[in-house]
């Protein structure tokens, strides 16, 4: 293509992940005519903060971690970065219901990593067999087959016992991915244990080690690493609101719905009466990439079509702090799926960061459904919240009625890494790489998070760029 020529690149999908992609497009070739395709009213897909009467709220994630570069690195680029909130530096802790109560997460233990010993020894969450097999985990042998994928449930039941399986990991990290322990890829989600036991032949040894080259130090956490989070202070929405301002005049489109791509000598059809584009960034969910792609690249669409997804539901839940008959500790709790209950987690908005509920309230989130209930995603709003409200009073001991209430309803919104992801990713990668000046995008390949969400639409940017100067 001579350099003389305006490179038109198509974008589609208008959630964090094609902003990022259509961004990183202007960012990199100043001259390059993007056009951002949104099938809804408005940008950020799921990402969306609401300011009501004092209120901030989040209709689904509200923070990022930073343990990963990529999304706090836009922020610094779009001028955001001072704008950025960490946690609440007390009580940085998550709590897990047994029998009905609150208990803290052991201080060091991380998703499945125990850093110190001692507070596993106390915990109430595990009997006295459930902690002798859990610590039985430093001659628990490497797998054997250890490049077969594994599942989170196998794995952990081999090397920690089933009891802290339950009890611990799986309402850890079924709190993060909404997904079935039993199908959930350990190599997709968390690969970093699958190292610990290669590199140290127990996830135990490896931390402890990892202790001592901190030497000693430990950071006070609890079931994730709270430090490590940060936040907008005027919500998720702020980051979507300032890369939107970084693209170009009449750029985006809402309400643009593409039904299907088709390609003719190189070049993308993506809309009637639509001049054809050079390039195609698919940044929409798998389930609707899909059908985009099905007539130009079945073999694709069907590989895509592979990927499983689950919903959720989040309700925005405020009570004047006097309804609480005790003071909230740490920043939420998480339910095990054995205590067959209706949460999958609650989350003390409020108590993370500043500015979320008006003086003397309280915010929470909690979230039902999952692959674990999907049945609770189609509950009607009366039934939902007479549910949430019998278990916030069950658990948290609320007294009468919530001065806010509100349900938002994520169907299908979160992608299945089940067992195989990341050879079934392998391939669609290749099979989009065999198509002209085209990338995918998004949640479904390679993180679910919003900094693996930027990082997916950056690189999709980064790679059509170099196949049109190939």
């Amino acid at each position: 293509m001579s350099a003389a020529v305006v490179r038109r690149v198509a974008v589609i999908g208008g959630g964090i992940t094609g902003l990022a992609a259509a961004h990183r497009l202007v960012e990199l070739e100043a001259t390059i005519d993007v056009t951002l395709f949104e099938a809804s009213n408005r940008l950020g897909g799921v990402l969306r903060s609401e300011r009501r009467d004092g209120w901030l709220l989040e209709h689904s994630a509200d923070n990022f971690i930073t343990s990963v570069p990529w999304a706090l690195e836009l922020c610094r680029r779009v001028g955001l970065e001072h704008e950025l909130l960490t946690t609440r530096p007390d009580d940085r802790r998550a709590l897990i219901v047994r029998d009905g109560r609150l208990h803290p997460v052991p201080e060091g233990f991380t998703l499945m990593a125990p850093s110190k010993l001692g507070p596993l020894v106390t915990t109430p969450l595990l009997s006295v067999r459930g902690k002798l097999r859990l610590l039985a985990e430093m001659f628990v042998p490497r797998r054997r087959d250890a490049a077969d994928d594994e599942s989170l449930a196998s794995f952990v039941t081999r090397r920690f016992g089933r009891e802290t399986f339950e009890r611990l990991v799986q309402p850890l990290v079924g709190g993060i991915y909404t997904a079935d322990a039993q199908k959930l890829s350990l190599a997709a989600t968390l690969p970093r244990f699958l190292e610990m036991e290669r590199t140290h032949g127990s996830v135990i040894r490896a931390a402890l080690r990892q202790r001592r080259v901190n030497n000693g130090k430990s950071s006070g956490e609890s079931g994730a690493r709270y430090s490590l989070f940060v936040a907008p202070r005027e919500g998720m929405s702020q980051l979507v609101d300032a890369l939107a301002a970084r693209l170009p005049a009449g750029s985006v489109r809402l309400n643009a719905a593409i039904k299907q791509l088709s390609v003719v000598s190189g070049q993308w059809s993506v809309a009637e009466g639509e001049p054809p584009f050079d390039a195609v960034i698919v940044c929409a969910p798998a389930p609707a990439a899909t059908k985009l792609i099905a007539q130009a690249a079945p073999e694709l669409a069907a590989e895509l079509a592979t990927i499983a997804y689950a919903g959720s539901a989040v309700a925005l839940v405020g009570y004047r702090r006097e309804q609480l008959s005790r003071p909230l500790t740490g920043f939420g709790f998480v339910v095990p799926e054995v205590e067959h209950r209706d949460l999958l987690a609650v989350s003390y908005s409020s108590q993370k960061y500043d500015g979320r509920a008006p003086e003397g309230r309280v915010l929470l989130r909690a979230f039902v459904g999952g692959a674990a209930r999907p049945d609770l995603l189609h509950c009607p709003d009366d039934a939902l919240r007479q549910i949430i409200l019998r278990e916030l009073q069950e658990l948290l001991g609320v007294r009468g009625e919530p001065e806010l209430f509100e349900i938002i309803r994520w169907p299908a919104a979160m992608p299945q890494y089940h067992l195989g992801h990341l050879q079934r990713v392998a391939r669609i990668e290749q099979l989009a790489a065999a198509l002209p000046r085209f990338a995918l995008a998004g949640n479904a390949y390679r993180g679910v998070g919003i900094p693996h969400c930027i990082h997916s639409g950056e690189q999709a940017a980064e790679t059509v760029l170099k196949r049109e100067q190939q």
